[in-house]
């Protein structure tokens, strides 16, 4: 089969390797789309580990069963994610899947930009979703991030009427502005240093915009009846951006840290201010299976529209251009490669 090697963000080959062969309890699924995610562009993460075959926001159809699989049959139309918690470790009972071990460890074999994946018997059992006939297979693959967003908003506290700021509109800060609109958030303000971006998060439903090089602050205030927002969502890694976030927040307010920086990165954080106002701030990695459920009704509900979202549509192929339009994070939003094309 074909798949897209990726070596660095500059360098991904289209390269033959054998079709997975599934075992008892796998199933081997035809990706028919599978989308290019922030995290795969990260050179500091990824190229130690190259040469290797990235995409983890895959759908497609199930192309062969193993022995012993009951829920699944040749032809369904499926999402699968390539995370799983185990469900039994202490992170698991308390409710804190993504810090499971062996939800870091568990991954498809060998990567959604490839022709076939072999889903591993432990994904099959907690982490394969049949798709309803009202989504699209390239909607399919908006299930995973949409589901991480899902769990971010949980764990921030996000309370109906609350005022909201995205800080960084690429593809998470637009699903998160949309997730906010669904949910019943109050106003909805948007930033960043891209006037692409910030055209798209007024078309999918924030009620401002702001430009990262204004003074964010006072126009917060501004747009928000006086107010600095009740949760601020940090949708990147910049250093700046993290900092900002700390003058952004209402009091007794919550930030939510959604995007790494790299490593090594020290941020400085006015301790006092922030005791005082009784801010209270959090991280958020991954999704568990009942934010992926929930992914998956936001999208076949239309509550979330994500079909809009998709700017690129490009054949195994062209993935290595995929990767530059999304680490040049100019004028797209979601690259979907089509493994099958």
């Amino acid at each position: 089969m074909r798949v897209a090697m990726y070596y660095n963000n500059r360098d991904v080959r289209l390269e033959e390797m054998p079709t997975p062969q599934i075992g008892s309890g796998e199933i081997l699924v035809r990706v028919r789309a599978s989308g290019v995610c922030g995290s795969d562009v990260m050179e500091w993460y990824r190229v130690p580990k190259a040469p290797l075959v990235l995409g983890h926001e895959i759908a497609g159809e199930v192309a062969e069963v193993g022995e012993g699989v009951k829920n699944f049959k040749k032809g369904d139309r499926v999402f699968a994610t390539h995370h799983v918690p185990c469900n039994t470790c202490y992170h698991c009972l308390r409710g804190n899947h993504s810090a499971c071990d062996t939800l870091r460890g568990t991954h498809f074999d060998p990567g959604g930009f490839a022709e076939y994946i072999r889903v591993p018997a432990i994904n099959v059992d907690r982490g394969v979703f049949l798709i309803p006939d009202e989504v699209s297979l390239e909607e399919g693959s908006f299930i995973e991030p949409l589901g991480c967003c899902i769990r971010g908003q949980r764990l921030a506290r996000f309370q109906t009427g609350n005022s909201v700021l995205i800080v960084g509109s690429g593809i998470t800060g637009l699903l998160h502005i949309q997730l906010a609109c669904a949910q019943g958030a109050g106003r909805i303000i948007a930033t960043d240093i891209n006037d692409y971006r910030l055209k798209a998060a007024l078309r999918l439903g924030a009620d401002a915009v702001i430009h990262a090089n204004e003074d964010v602050p006072r126009r917060l205030r501004e747009v928000n009846d006086d107010r600095l927002a009740d949760l601020v969502i940090v949708c990147t890694g910049s250093p700046r951006a993290i900092e900002q976030s700390f003058n952004l927040v209402e009091r007794g307010g919550s930030i939510l840290f959604f995007a790494p920086t790299d490593p090594g990165i020290k941020i400085v954080m006015p301790f006092n201010e922030i005791w005082w106002a009784g801010i209270t701030m959090t991280s958020s990695y991954a999704a568990s299976t009942s934010d992926l459920a929930i992914a998956i009704e936001l999208i076949r509900s239309r509550r979330v529209n994500v079909k809009d979202m998709i700017t690129h549509r490009l054949p195994l192929s062209e993935t290595g251009r995929g990767f530059q339009l999304v680490a040049e994070a100019k004028d797209s939003i979601k690259v979907i490669i089509e493994p099958q094309k």
